[in-house]
């Protein structure tokens, strides 16, 4: 056994912090079972959102620190879901930060993580601590945090909660509402409106990264032919890479793929998403092509039985790290998946700026993987037509509202038809 801290810090470095920690996997397994059901869903969401500050170490430092505590409050003291926070928890939360257990102060700053040399692995250091207090002359003096701090502490977990927005976590943003107050009040800075703002791919942008997927799967099938029916599969059912990805607990395989034994129409079967909850997605012909299309070159039967365990996107390469380890039959990570879909985005603007469309490349460069969900739910209820009853169904959304705000979400397309401009019709499936 080795000595842990009282606060688990759940955040490596930049250089460690996509790698499979046993610890934290633990930790976040027994919270799930024993207060937050969806602690191991917001963890993932938090890492993809602390993934976007890498490019700048302070910031990866600052937002870190920030959401290891509060994480560590929603889990271990509140016992609540993110989803369910409210403005007055936040105000709680402030009390917290402001009179921190004494066993949670440290008085002089260590890593978050060291290496074993026992367990020849990274471990959580056992005199971190969540919250760092002063000496003087080796005194140790009260604690306290300045308004500022906590101005920066909430301004931190806006920001957050709008990604959280953006990625249909939750519609409320608990610390926007405590900046609105007068006391906490940061400044325009903090405005949410960009980081609400739902990125999809026009139709036009969305024609050059379908091209490009076809284009390599066409080139180098080998390696390829999974990106394709990856990026299908995540428009035509709006997924989340979450949904699609390996994790603690979760290994999508073939078999989610069933048909209804009534209707015959196919579905695909997402079994623990957002909030925990289990929802299914509505096939269409053109993916059920698309999938035996990758079926047959994976040497498999064209259709997937419900007891077809084949993991859903195999490895290449045997992992060099992490849980998978010298796997090879294995599914791909978030990481992974993500950099194989921002791969595809890069060489799609590419080609879009070579053609011409300057700024619909430089705007395809700022999606990311989301963009994907956000795309397909837009062109289904602005171009293919279907009812937003379904779409809220497929997508998983909790109210209709939600999906209404895809009507015509692109403003690049709303300027369009303001000037009565028309694109083709580029995407034929």
């Amino acid at each position: 056994m080795i000595e842990m801290p009282p606060a688990m810090p759940l955040f490596d470095g930049i250089a460690h912090v996509e790698d499979a920690n046993a610890h934290v996997n633990q930790y976040l397994t027994r919270v799930m079972l024993e207060s937050v059901p969806d602690a191991g869903f917001v963890y993932e969401l938090a890492l993809e959102w602390l993934l976007e500050q890498r490019h700048s170490e302070n910031n990866y430092k600052t937002y870190r620190s920030e959401l290891t505590t509060f994480l560590q409050w929603c889990f271990d003291v509140a016992k609540i879901s993110l989803a369910d926070l409210r403005r007055q928890h936040m105000n709680r939360y402030v009390e917290y930060c402001m009179h921190p257990p004494a066993e949670l102060i440290a008085y002089r700053n260590v890593a978050q993580f060291v290496v074993s040399k026992i367990l020849d692995e990274r471990v959580p250091n056992p005199l971190w601590r969540p919250f760092l207090g002063k000496r003087e002359q080796g005194e140790v003096l009260p604690y306290r945090i300045t308004e500022k701090a906590l101005k920066t502490k909430l301004a931190i977990l806006s920001s957050f909660f709008g990604y959280l927005i953006q990625e249909e976590y939750t519609e409320r943003n608990p610390a926007l509402m405590l900046i609105k107050n007068g006391r906490y009040k940061a400044g325009p800075a903090n405005s949410m409106s960009d980081a609400e703002e739902m990125k999809a791919f026009t139709e036009l942008q969305w024609s050059y990264v379908m091209e490009t997927a076809e284009q390599l799967a066409h080139a180098d099938p080998e390696q390829h032919q999974r990106t394709r029916f990856l990026i299908s599969l995540m428009y035509a059912c709006y997924l989340r890479i979450s949904e699609v990805a390996a994790r603690p607990g979760f290994a999508p395989v073939m078999g989610q793929f069933r048909r209804d034994s009534k209707t015959s129409v196919w579905l695909y079967f997402i079994p623990h998403s957002k909030g925990g909850k289990k929802r299914t997605v509505a096939v269409s012909r053109k993916l059920l092509s698309a999938l035996r299309h990758y079926r047959r070159y994976l040497g498999l039967d064209d259709l997937p039985s419900p007891a077809d365990n084949t993991p859903l996107f195999i490895r290449h390469r045997a992992a060099g790290r992490g849980r998978d380890v010298g796997l090879l039959n294995a599914n791909l990570g978030i990481r992974q998946l993500r950099e194989e879909i921002n791969h595809v985005i890069e060489l799609a603007a590419d080609r879009a700026e070579k053609d011409g469309f300057s700024q619909d490349a430089r705007e395809m460069r700022t999606m990311t993987p989301h963009s994907i969900r956000h795309t397909g739910i837009s062109h289904d209820i602005n171009l293919n037509g279907r009812p937003l009853s379904h779409v809220q169904a497929d997508a998983g959304h909790d109210s209709i509202e939600t999906t209404s705000q895809y009507l015509h979400t692109s403003r690049a397309e709303r300027h369009e038809s303001a000037e009565n401009k028309s694109l083709n019709r580029l995407l034929g499936d």
